[in-house]
């Protein structure tokens, strides 16, 4: 435990922090998990009305910092990839 108080200043504000930044990344995981459904129930309408969502929840996390831009990008092309699986077939 810090003795200085702008170290115990630190860790409580970094403990806050990492809440936020974990319930960001769960607030995307739980939207890739929903989008994840509607394909594996071949749902292209559902999919598709999904995935402007679940795009703009990965781009609030990475502006806020939670993603690397890149990273972002890759779930998205992940996620437009799939769509384009089901339509296709």
């Amino acid at each position: 435990m810090p003795n200085i108080k702008s170290a115990k200043k630190r860790v409580k504000v970094s403990a806050r922090q990492n809440k936020e930044n974990t319930m960001k990344k769960s607030r995307v995981k739980t939207a890739i998990k929903k989008f994840n459904d509607a394909i594996a129930a071949n749902d292209v309408a559902l999919a598709s009305a999904l995935l402007p969502e679940t795009m703009a929840v990965i781009d609030a996390a990475t502006s806020d910092g939670v993603y690397h831009k890149n990273t972002a990008a890759r779930k998205k092309a992940t996620l437009c990839r799939s769509l384009d699986k089901i339509k296709n077939n």
